[in-house]
């Protein structure tokens, strides 16, 4: 009893610890807290120019801004920068630690040329937005509208404003700081602009304060200089002229065959945000309380109706076991003469499908997927790979599914060997095509699709090296370890069934409705599951959002998980109720169904939210990321289905007292 309490208390903390995270933004810090005295240098970084006009990013010293001194140097990113895009470099914005500078002159810009005219134009028509970092946090702009304060991250290359083009030259900084606060421990750090140990400071006897960098705004204003007067003047001089940054009008007009001249000014600020709590700012994302009331709502009306179905259907099927199991082998014999339903079935009910290596191919990978996801958003929710630590979530998830190739190759294999009877043959083949049949079908899309990028000079292609980074793992590591779950799932002893298959096939009788007609229509009520969620998560992905509630998601997936197998098994038992013993194929399609409704969600997404991406390029770009996502969400969800159904209907025929 104590042992049965103790795994329900930790069960409850842990729960606990999700849907904190999922309610307060719990995380941890994906950097560590950096000490910098009074005048201390402090560099700003910038990342892609991004828009979710195109959605196709481009490096920021692809337009005539100011290079720095010292050349263009990358930051080391890792792997999930890299495939999500991000390519962050030094700038030429420079800042002294708790010092106010204004009327900073940054460079002059050589006169714009024909192409570079154009491509200016192109961006501020594509609304890209400008990416400043410092200190691993985003720069982050506040406008006003109908007196709601509205956050962005960065700020827009230009506005055009009555056929006239403007480029906002001069940003207004503000820097907002903390007094560093001692701590007698060493910090270990993940990742972030650095990845080290840090020795704790030794307390001195020098009075001058230590400050953390915890909030970073921006006001972008267009302001005309004098490219004439600004001739000789060198980089972080004192500019001339007076300058006037106000937010609510242009002056700078751009025209070709004219210099840009570029300043800045920057303000620090003493704040009481606390270093831990300095990405808020970012996570506190209007609507917040529409996003918690629908996803409970959502989650307590899914709940109540499977709760009813899997009340319905336990009853119906004990019933029908329990009538049967009462009478005698006499009466029994004559039940199976007049009565229709499962129970004829059932010399036909385990003969193998059809393409049967490929149904256990796609569960194998499903199961994979499927795993990732679960321990992806878990980590996630517990706050190891937050906001603050770019690229993590997407490097986690590739680790996972590597890792998770041993699953994949070990239910494949003995679902073939179950399948076939316990024949062992052809295991090896079963689980080579287990690893390559999603990660295939993935580098298809994905290379189509880079193929675009390429042509379109982003930074969002992949570049070759990192092609042939994502080859090697995907041969050296994801396939060796299927093979090893393939291996130990040729050994293990295949599934007995309870039954005899007949030699000859039962014939089906002629349905009312067509079986495909119940498969698509039972997609609906998984996909009412998570299409609240999902919103929320293209809008991330799709509209420069940031999503953190994954406290929220997890418990979401959880619930996916069970409406799926209560809808396979639910279908699985109509279908042989009217003596269709062709479930296989079917209990994996019946909740697999779900990814039609989210490509159809993803059409919708496209027409009515994203109605300002332009061009064939991005809309082929989300279609095919859309496609890609859905397939993956398919195997999936058909595994969950399949699983639970072949569960179910191996129980059910071994409940029967047969001859």
């Amino acid at each position: 009893m104590m042992r049965f309490l103790g795994k329900i208390g930790i069960w409850v903390l842990f729960c606990c610890l999700v849907i904190h995270s999922g309610v307060d933004g719990f995380y941890l810090p994906g950097s560590y807290p950096h000490k910098y005295e009074v005048s201390d240098s402090l560099s700003v970084k910038v990342n892609s120019l991004t828009s979710i006009d195109t959605e196709i990013p481009y490096s920021y010293y692809s337009l005539p801004f100011c290079k720095p001194l010292e050349g263009i140097k990358d930051s080391a990113e890792n792997l999930g920068e890299l495939l999500m895009g991000d390519r962050i470099e030094n700038s030429a914005y420079k800042f002294q630690m708790y010092m106010n500078q204004t009327e900073l002159f940054l460079c002059r810009s050589d006169p714009l040329n024909a192409e570079e005219f154009k491509i200016l134009k192109e961006r501020i028509d594509e609304m890209y937005q400008v990416n400043l970092i410092l200190d691993n946090l985003p720069a982050i702009r506040y406008t006003q509208k109908e007196g709601y304060f509205l956050r962005w991250t960065g700020y827009p290359v230009g506005i055009k404003v009555q056929d006239l083009y403007y480029v906002f030259n001069h940003l207004k900084f503000k820097v907002l700081v903390h007094k560093y606060e001692e701590t007698n421990v060493a910090r270990v750090m993940g990742t972030g602009d650095a990845a080290e140990v840090i020795p704790t400071f030794e307390k001195t006897n020098s009075d001058e304060p230590g400050y953390m960098v915890v909030g970073f705004e921006v006001v972008p204003c267009s302001v005309q200089h004098d490219p004439n007067g600004a001739r000789n003047l060198k980089m972080y001089e004192k500019y001339a002229g007076e300058i006037n940054c106000d937010p609510t009008t242009v002056s700078m007009a751009v025209k070709e065959g004219q210099p840009v001249v570029f300043t800045y000014e920057v303000s620090f600020e003493e704040s009481d945000i606390k270093w831990p709590s300095r990405w808020d700012a970012y996570l506190k994302m209007e609507g917040s309380k529409v996003h918690w009331f629908s996803i409970l709502n959502s989650l307590m009306v899914i709940t109540f109706l499977a709760g009813i179905v899997l009340v319905i259907f336990l009853r119906t099927v004990r019933r029908d076991l329990t009538r049967y199991e009462e009478l005698d082998k006499e009466a029994q014999a004559q039940m199976n003469e007049e009565l229709s339903g499962w129970k004829l079935v059932v010399g036909d009910v385990f003969r193998a499908p059809t393409n049967a290596s490929l149904l256990c191919i796609m569960v194998g990978d499903g199961i994979q997927i499927l795993g990732m996801a679960v321990v992806t958003i878990m980590f996630a929710a517990l706050g190891f790979m937050s906001p603050a630590s770019r690229g993590t979530l997407v490097t986690g998830m590739l680790f996972f599914y590597m890792v998770l190739g041993i699953a994949a190759g070990y239910v494949a294999v003995r679902m073939w060997r179950t399948i076939g009877c316990g024949d062992p043959s052809g295991w090896v083949s079963v689980a080579w095509r287990a690893a390559c049949f999603f990660p295939g079908i993935a580098f298809l899309i994905l290379t189509t699709l880079n193929f675009l990028l390429w042509g379109s000079h982003s930074t969002g292609a992949i570049p070759f090296s990192l092609f042939v980074i994502l080859l090697l793992l995907w041969f050296c590591i994801s396939v060796p370890l299927t093979l090893v779950g393939g291996y130990f799932g040729a050994k293990a002893p295949h599934i007995e069934y309870p039954v005899r298959t007949n030699q000859i096939p039962r014939e089906i009788p002629a349905q009312k409705y067509p079986s495909w007609l119940l498969v698509l229509g039972a997609g609906t009520l998984p996909f009412g599951t998570l299409f609240i969620e999902l919103f929320f998560i293209m809008s991330s992905i799709w509209m420069g959002r940031v999503y953190y509630v994954f406290g929220f998601t997890f418990i979401v997936l959880i619930l996916l998980v069970v409406v799926c197998a209560e809808v396979s098994l639910v279908l699985t038992y109509m279908h042989l109720c009217v003596e269709d013993w062709r479930w296989w194929w079917k209990s994996f399609f019946a909740s697999g169904s779900v990814a039609i409704y989210i490509f159809l969600y993803s059409i919708n997404y496209l027409v009515f939210d994203l109605k300002s991406l332009s061009g064939p390029v991005s809309a082929t770009l989300y279609l095919g990321y859309s496609l890609f996502m859905v397939l993956a969400v398919m195997l999936a969800t058909g595994t969950v289905g399949f699983l639970s159904s072949f569960w179910f209907v191996h129980y059910l025929f071994s409940s029967v007292k047969l001859d």
